[in-house]
């Protein structure tokens, strides 16, 4: 059979190219001219779109700098959506790890009173942002929609959510614990100005350098293109 290998500057010895090697064992690979280490051929993985994955949770910013004196807020331009579209995008990667300690305060505080209502309410939602994943996926149309308005595709997610267990039962649970976390996070996303380092961490997303929880869910819902501009 026959084996392609990219071999990329990671390696100093080898130049950017496409090699093909006629082999029976993928062992026999280790048998390159040059010294090729396992690290050096699997330590990054790349996806199809040629980006290196390396998944790297944020740090956790500190209160200072997510609410306190430290923070710049500013009323987002509404005349400008492109601008403003940034702004939500690029806070939610950099403070992901704070929003993500929030929406599990409020979750852990909901879920204590009513568990299970929690436990369907957000089944409904994951269940629901699952299939439109996959239509989008699938479906030119859907795609293009997810594209060019997100938030609609996110509004139309909650708003499904909200009828279904309004049907089912749950829904102060799903308001309160999981709709108002949301709501709070965009909220912050988009009256917190960006900082320099902000920019400079989104900017090494965007080039692919680093992956992060919060930039694959962008990714699902369109919007990677516009993390780090």
């Amino acid at each position: 059979m026959y084996i392609c290998v990219p071999l990329y500057r990671k390696c100093p010895v080898i130049k950017p190219k496409i090699r093909h090697f006629k082999t029976d064992n993928v062992r026999d690979l280790l048998g390159f001219p040059c010294e090729i280490t396992a690290r050096c051929m699997l330590g990054n993985v790349v996806t199809n779109s040629g980006k290196m994955v390396d998944m790297q949770p944020p740090p956790f910013r500190t209160v200072d700098d997510f609410l306190l004196c430290s923070g710049r807020f500013s009323v987002p331009d509404v005349r400008n959506l492109e601008r403003w579209n940034n702004r939500i995008i690029n806070n939610l990667l950099y403070y992901q790890s704070n929003y993500f300690v929030s929406a599990v305060a409020f979750l852990v505080i909901v879920g204590y009173f009513q568990p299970l209502q929690l436990i369907l309410g957000a089944t409904v939602v994951v269940l629901l942002f699952l299939g439109f994943v996959w239509a989008a996926e699938n479906k030119a149309v859907v795609r293009r929609f997810r594209r060019n308005h997100p938030s609609l595709c996110l509004a139309a997610i909650l708003g499904s959510s909200y009828l279904l267990l309004s049907v089912l039962g749950g829904v102060a649970v799903f308001l309160f614990g999981i709709a108002f976390p949301i709501l709070m996070i965009l909220i912050h996303a988009s009256v917190r100005l960006r900082s320099l380092k902000n920019k400079l961490e989104n900017k090494l997303e965007s080039i692919g350098l680093k992956r992060t929880p919060m930039g694959l869910l962008l990714e699902a819902l369109g919007q990677e293109q516009e993390a780090g501009s």
